[in-house]
């Protein structure tokens, strides 16, 4: 394990090295892009600015969330709406690795416009060691494109800075509680937000219905974990799949779609457990699911599957 410390004093000597003048930084509001975010703004101070992209792919409450974060943080940063922009983007799409790599190059090209607006050629990232490792890295096999990694396009003019690089989720944690980070114990949320969520081709529709299904899976394990009933998983959320299925509303046929809920235990998030959730929980989670998505979704599973063999996120 690192020294927080230690690991921060010398990345803002290396962030001072390596940027003579402004950098943007990507801000995700997520535990790493937050931990990067600050030591820039340490080492830089007004010469950091934060961009947060409104991609149109976020979990319910997260634009107003990340807002009031980096407002309590003393981050100076910006929103951008490029909601239009992602949605365009994915059109027609259903390939996770195809998915990643265009939600990478429109996460670039809103960049590189804010990057002209402050005058820098510099774009400080919260890439960590899982990224560029599940990207391919070294001599590597490919097990998803991250992104952040593989999915930044070739002739983009932005120099990436990635003071997290080298740490691994855990020794993250480490380096957000010393930096005085709340709740550095949250689950991470997918770059590519709700687009590798939903399986097959994103639309707004389906976004939306996956955003409902995420909501619940949180609140109802939250409640769990509040009540004692369970631990707090690493991560834990809803995947709304490419399947449709028969169901009864009422006295009527429907054919609506399936929804899997996935809960795992981890420490780097580079292996991970299923977790025996109650069936208590999973019941009020497939009741609520089918309920306020009356007729859209139609059955709810639970995903036991470890990684390896699965990744964490389906896609």
């Amino acid at each position: 394990m690192i020294d927080p410390e230690r690991f921060v004093a010398e990345a803002i000597e290396r962030l001072r090295a390596d940027v003579p003048d402004k950098t943007l930084i990507a801000a995700s509001g997520g535990i790493d892009s937050t931990a990067a975010a600050l030591i820039a703004e340490r080492a830089l101070g007004p010469r950091a600015r934060a961009v947060f992209v409104d991609t149109g792919l976020l979990r319910a409450g997260e634009v107003d969330r990340v807002r009031a974060f980096f407002r309590s943080s003393g981050l100076a940063f910006d929103v951008v709406d490029a909601a239009d922009r992602f949605f365009a983007a994915l059109e027609g799409v259903a390939d996770p690795e195809e998915k990643r790599r265009r939600v990478g190059a429109a996460f670039i090209r809103v960049f590189e416009v804010e990057a002209d607006r402050f005058g820098t050629d510099r774009l400080v990232q919260g890439t960590i060691a899982p990224d560029w490792i599940e990207s391919g890295g070294g001599s590597r096999d490919t097990i998803k494109t991250h992104h952040n990694v593989g999915g930044l396009p070739a002739d983009s003019r932005l120099r990436v800075v990635e003071p997290l690089r080298d740490l691994y989720k855990d020794e993250v944690r480490a380096v957000a509680r010393h930096l005085g980070i709340p709740d550095p114990e949250r689950q991470p949320f997918p770059g590519p937000g709700l687009a590798v969520r939903v399986t097959g081709p994103v639309s707004r529709d389906r976004v939306r219905r996956a955003r409902v299904a995420n909501a619940i899976v949180e609140e109802e394990i939250d409640r769990a974990v509040a009540a004692g009933a369970i631990p707090r998983p690493w991560q834990y959320f809803a995947v709304l799949l490419p399947l449709r299925s028969v169901g009864v509303l009422g006295d009527n046929r429907v054919h609506g779609e399936v929804v899997s809920v996935r809960a795992v235990e981890s420490i780097d998030a580079m292996t991970a457990t299923a977790m025996d959730l109650p069936r208590s929980v999973l019941a009020r989670i497939a009741e609520r699911v089918t309920r306020e998505l009356s007729g859209d979704v139609v059955r709810v599973l639970y995903d036991v599957t470890d990684k390896p063999p699965a990744t964490i996120e389906w896609e």
